[in-house]
């Protein structure tokens, strides 16, 4: 077991005027299964590429260990030949225990890298990470390229193994390989031990007791308040009669009043201090209340309750890629894709789109459908939110302000989208597609490197307006939630 310190760090890109770290602190067990979670753009790469001394900053980063970054550059080669270049002193045996723990099959060792499918890229390049000795990983967000089935067995994978920081957003996926929760909140980064479900539950209960804690104060505070006036001036009235007239040729006990006024005076004091205090608590409460405003959509009502239909439909590439495949999509549905890498979801929706793709059999799309589309690339996205708005024809202030329930600052409405972080890029297509009004919406993993709190405000938002829906997404709490009807390909 070794420790990783951080101390004091902070941390700003030169063209920010914003710290991305101020003054953070902690410490890290290099023997924890360690996921890193917190809402895009926060720095969750920018502080593994500190671990990996990528950039300058200031205070201290100390540990004993080496480190290793996923995903990392690889020239192209038979996959063997790349393998006993990394790890020159490795068994084969080695090589086949890990890859039958990640289900990659062994002729892969024997073909070129980049003929390979992303998702068994990705479980090559742990493999060779995990054969490493005495080195703490650093994944970034490796669910991205993995299907459902590639999702399980690399988190399976991963909660055999220890000593790595995982960035993923996938809530299934952390649940089942982690037992330690890094996270960057609004004003500070905490530590906690358990999964992501147990990390939310704390969470969740934490600002209920913040947010219970608050009306309470409020309460204390207006009561104090109420309270100090009434004394202060019944101290002032106590006072005042020092000077009053004579009553039946009495004179008044200035020495009596005088003692009363102070009384009421220090009891005025008293009420001041408490309330102070009162002011101080809430003062620190509410700071890491994550604001998820509820997001809106209009779909259009169709004409007609079916849309559009799929009968008999086969796409054949260098191989059967779909065969006799028939469905139907009514209003109202919102219907998951769902099928390996490769089983031809993607082709499917290039078919809806109006693509050209080799195929037989018979799409058809009702006249006058409008469809509403997010991608999975996001290359495209260049220029700022304003040209944006206007090259696609959305509202622009509309689309700003869904992209600010989005989490996204003012600041980074004056940035060029190739700034943008590729979670935040994600959330322009988002934002955009819930501008436009349609009848059918055709999201394709849309929500690649977006962060859980986000992934929760647009599930609810398609379970209140409950848009007519094609999607593609490998977030298994996701579609669990959403799908009303599943085609399995494949």
């Amino acid at each position: 077991m070794a420790l990783i310190n951080i101390s004091q760090l902070t941390f700003s890109y030169d063209s920010s005027f914003e710290n991305i770290f101020h003054n953070v602190s902690f410490q890290i067990d290099t023997n924890w299964k360690l996921g890193f979670i917190g809402r895009n753009g926060r720095g969750k790469t920018t502080f593994l590429k500190l671990l990996m001394g990528e950039y300058e900053y200031k205070g201290t980063i100390s540990a004993d260990i080496e480190f290793d970054y996923f995903p990392f550059s690889i020239e192209d080669d038979l996959t063997i030949n790349i393998i006993e270049e990394m790890l020159p002193n490795i068994e084969q045996w080695q090589i086949y225990k890990e890859f039958s723990l990640l289900e990659i099959p062994d002729e892969t060792l024997y073909q070129m890298f980049f003929t390979l499918s992303k998702g068994e890229q990705t479980k090559i390049m742990l493999a060779i990470l995990f054969l490493k000795e005495h080195h703490f990983l650093l994944i970034d967000e490796p669910t991205n390229h993995l299907d459902m089935n590639g999702r399980r067995v690399v988190s399976e994978y991963l909660n055999k193994k220890n000593g790595f920081i995982l960035i993923s957003h996938d809530r299934t996926f952390l649940d089942g390989c982690i037992d330690h929760v890094l996270s960057i909140n609004k004003a500070n980064i905490e530590v906690q031990k358990g999964n992501y479900s147990t990390w939310k539950q704390n969470k969740d209960y934490q600002d209920q007791y913040e947010l219970n804690e608050n009306q309470r104060l409020k309460k204390d505070i207006k009561r104090l308040n109420e309270a100090a006036k009434r004394t202060t001036q019944w101290s002032d009235d106590v006072e005042s009669t020092k000077k009053g007239q004579r009553i039946s040729g009495l004179r008044p006990d200035r020495g009596f009043i005088g003692h009363k006024s102070a009384k009421m005076m220090k009891r005025s004091k008293t009420l001041e201090k408490r309330r102070n205090d009162q002011l101080n608590e809430k003062e620190k409460l509410l700071k890491n209340i994550e604001e998820a405003e509820s997001l809106a959509i209009h779909p259009l009502k169709f004409h007609s309750s079916q849309m559009l239909y799929v009968d008999h439909l086969n796409i054949v590439y260098d191989r059967p890629i779909i065969q006799d495949l028939s469905f139907n999509v009514y209003d109202g549905e919102r219907v998951a894709l769902i099928g390996k890498n490769g089983s031809g979801k993607s082709s499917i929706i290039k078919l809806l789109l109006g693509q050209e793709i080799p195929h037989s059999g018979t799409i058809f799309i009702k006249n006058q459908l409008k469809i509403s589309y997010v991608s999975q690339d996001t290359a495209f996205l260049k220029g700022n939110l304003k040209e944006y708005a206007q090259n696609i024809g959305i509202d622009e202030s509309l689309f700003k302000a869904i992209l600010r329930k989005l989490d996204f600052s003012r600041i980074q409405f004056e940035k060029n989208m190739e700034e943008f972080s590729a979670g935040q890029k994600k959330k322009v297509l988002i934002a955009s597609s819930l501008c436009q009004q349609a009848h059918l919406y055709i999201w394709d993993e849309p929500l690649n490197y977006i962060d859980v709190l986000s992934r929760i405000q647009i599930e609810n938002l398609i379970l209140e307006y409950q848009p007519t829906m094609i999607f593609v997404e490998h977030d298994a709490a996701f579609t669990d939630k959403i799908a009303t009807k599943r085609i399995q390909l494949g």
